[in-house]
C-alpha cells in the first residue's frame, strides 16, 4: 500500500454487545443523532464503553475497522457552527415534546441546517445523555451560545462517525483479529462515571457567570 493509499485509511472501532455484526446500508434507526447509519468513534476507549454502556450487565465487543475514505464526502461538524450539529439532532430526535419547541425547532433548522443527503460520512459529537442534556437546556433558553462549544468539550464525551451511504458502507473493513471482548463491570463504571463528571461540569459552567443567557435558542431564529 502507498503513502497515499495509507493517509486516506481512518481506524475506526464500534462498541455493541453483539459479537457479530454486519454493518448493511439502508438499516440503522433514523432516530440516532445523524439518523440511519453505523456508527462509529476513533477512540477504542469510547468504543469500549459504549459496549457495555446499557444496563443489561453482559458483555461486550469492540469490532475494528478500516475506513477507505478518498473519494468519500464527508461532514464535520467540528467545522461548521455549533447551532448546524443542534439543527441535525433536532432533524432526529425530540430536544422537548412542548408545541412551542415543534414551532421553534422547525425555523432553527430551516435557518441553521445543512442539507446532509449529499455526504457519505458524517462526523460530529455523540449526543448521549449529557450532551442530549445541554440540547434540552439550550432549547429552554438556558444556554447562551458563547458557552456552547465549551460545553461540548467539558466531557470528552466523543465524537463519531457515522457511515450513510452505499457508497462509504462498501470501503469499510472489518479486522476479524482484532474483535475484543469487553468486560461490563470495568467499562460500564467508567462509561458512567465519565458521563457523571461530564454532567456536574456542564451544570457549573451553565450556573455561572459565564451563561449570561442573552443569545438563547428563541433569539436565534
Amino acid at each position: 500500500m502507498s503513502d497515499k493509499e495509507e493517509s486516506k485509511l481512518i481506524t475506526l472501532y464500534h462498541g455493541s454487545q453483539k459479537k457479530e455484526i454486519k454493518p448493511i446500508f439502508g438499516l440503522g434507526n433514523d432516530k440516532h443523532d445523524f439518523g440511519k447509519g453505523f456508527y462509529l468513534t476513533e477512540n477504542i476507549s469510547l468504543a469500549r464503553e459504549w459496549a457495555v454502556c446499557s444496563p443489561v450487565e453482559k458483555f461486550g465487543w469492540v469490532h475494528k475497522y478500516q475506513l477507505h475514505t478518498e473519494d468519500l464526502k464527508i461532514l464535520d461538524f467540528e467545522n461548521e457552527s455549533i447551532l448546524s450539529w443542534l439543527s441535525e439532532l433536532m432533524k432526529h430526535r425530540d430536544a422537548a415534546d412542548s408545541k412551542r419547541y415543534k414551532m421553534l425547532s422547525s425555523k432553527f433548522i430551516a435557518k441553521y441546517g445543512i442539507q446532509t443527503e449529499s455526504y457519505d460520512v458524517i462526523k460530529g459529537w455523540r449526543a448521549n445523555a449529557s450532551y442530549f442534556y445541554i440540547a434540552k437546556a439550550f432549547v429552554k433558553d438556558e444556554i447562551d451560545l458563547d458557552i456552547l462549544k465549551e460545553l461540548l468539550c467539558l466531557g470528552e464525551l466523543g465524537i463519531q462517525y457515522c457511515i450513510k451511504t452505499e457508497k462509504a458502507f462498501s470501503r469499510l473493513f472489518e479486522d476479524q483479529n482484532a474483535l475484543e471482548k469487553v468486560d461490563f463491570l470495568d467499562y460500564n463504571m467508567l462509561f458512567n462515571k465519565r458521563d457523571a463528571i461530564a454532567r456536574e461540569n456542564m451544570r457549573a459552567l451553565i450556573n455561572s457567570d459565564q451563561n449570561k443567557v442573552v443569545k438563547v435558542f428563541s433569539t436565534l431564529i
